[in-house]
């Protein structure tokens, strides 16, 4: 029998000629993400312990994202401890304030995600980097002390969930629309501990960008790892981001590789999406809810803060003005500044939006707009649990940033298909 993208991947990395799920397996880490939230802990971990030291410092990606610029005491403190074990150990792909970005956004951008390599940090949504044909999931501190200073760690193989994205998607849907209706389905758990493999002509359709965002959530659904196939579309962004180490391997998934589970779904009949509170599988069509009274909008984060979807904010929101805060949050600052010199700040401006530095800011309740009690906001986001964006009694709606800006014009829930 054959095997999936993610077996193969995983085999390579475990020195194997096969794996099968369930199995346990060693295996080599090609690249550590490292920011400002759990990597303190990890290096206080490996402090304790007397093995103060890195596997590769040039495997190893470090910025501070979460809490940049330091929103208090306690974030500076975690970003001293992260800075000074940066220099002590002259990791190389070490970003500081001025160049820092949210990692999930960062990483691809400055050419450090390949195909065929196994990618970990110490966020949940590591998951993203399956966009380019790789496997890479979210580890805790402990995990990652382990990854920092042995550049190995022991996997249980997952079983794949294949998804299979019939179809094309209509003008005002995006991929944002297409992962909130395929955690709507399968559940938050609908894929736990599993690979969700992605395939179809409306994925082939997809920028490397909306794809991001498709793998960014499979932890929404409970997934160990999200991940799709190269294609012609990967090698573009791969042969403009790629700076150094240019040579990679492709896995493709086996005709007769086995799967645990297979969903189909008709994109084309897809609408803009709203996961109501208080879990992302709260997905409904925005027919469903619009006219929902809204008090924040909230652009940006690692789902939705890259170029394209500040473009696609841009285009609703020009020449018009936001009825409610509207906060807008570049993911890097390559980002920030395309942006800028696009013009798309101008738009934002003369909508009334607030623009921010990069940051990972309100998405986790950090800072940069969190909600006072009561308070509802639309969001680009990828989590609307209890809470997550600051008082336990406010409440978020995860949407595109299509439907966020269109929102943010209307002060409540809006289809954005009436601004395209």
């Amino acid at each position: 029998m054959g095997m999936t993208i993610t077996e193969k991947i995983l085999a390579k990395a475990a020195n194997k000629k096969t794996v099968r799920p369930g199995e346990l397996i060693d295996a080599k880490i090609d690249v550590v993400m490292c920011h400002d939230v759990t990597t303190p802990a990890a290096i206080s971990m490996l402090v304790e312990k007397g093995i103060d030291k890195v596997f590769d410092k040039d495997k190893i990606v470090v910025t501070p994202d979460h809490f940049q610029p330091a929103k208090d005491v306690k974030s500076a403190e975690l970003h001293r401890r992260l800075d000074r074990w940066a220099r002590r150990h002259q990791i190389t792909h070490y970003y500081e304030l001025g160049r820092a970005g949210v990692c999930h956004a960062l990483l691809p951008e400055q050419g450090h995600i390949r195909p065929g390599e196994v990618i970990v940090g110490g966020d949940s949504h590591t998951c993203t980097y399956g966009a380019f044909a790789a496997f890479s999931t979210g580890i805790g501190s402990t995990d990652l002390a382990a990854a920092i200073a042995t550049g190995k760690l022991w996997f249980k193989v997952p079983a794949s969930m294949k998804l299979v994205l019939n179809g094309s998607l209509a003008p005002g849907v995006y991929s944002k629309d297409v992962i909130l209706a395929i955690i709507a389905r399968i559940g938050t758990d609908g894929a736990l501990y599993q690979a969700m493999e992605f395939v179809g002509l409306a994925l082939s359709e997809m920028s490397m960008e909306a794809r991001m965002t498709m793998t960014n959530m499979a932890i929404e659904a409970g997934a160990k790892n999200g991940i799709m196939a190269f294609d012609d579309t990967t090698k573009r962004y791969l042969d403009e981001h790629l700076k150094d180490e240019k040579e990679y391997t492709v896995y493709e998934s086996d005709a007769d590789a086995a799967y645990v589970r297979v969903e189909e779904f008709d994109c084309s009949a897809f609408e803009p999406m709203v996961a109501l509170p208080h879990l992302p599988s709260g997905g409904v069509p925005i027919g469903d809810c619009a006219g929902e009274a809204m008090d924040q909008a909230y652009i940006g984060s690692c789902t939705n803060g890259r170029i394209e979807d500040l473009r696609i904010a841009a285009k609703i929101l020009k020449g018009k003005k936001v009825a409610i805060r509207t906060i807008v949050v570049p993911a890097t600052p390559t980002i920030w500044k395309q942006a800028m010199d696009e013009g798309l700040f101008d738009i934002f401006y003369d909508a009334g939006c607030v623009i921010s530095a990069p940051t990972c800011g309100a998405c986790l309740g950090g800072f940069m707009g969190v909600l006072a009690e009561g308070e509802k906001c639309v969001s680009t986001t990828n989590r609307n649990f209890v809470g997550r964006m600051g008082h336990p009694k406010s409440e978020v709606y995860l949407a595109s940033p299509a439907t966020a800006a269109a929102s943010a014009i209307q002060g409540k829930l809006t289809d954005p298909r009436g601004y395209i």
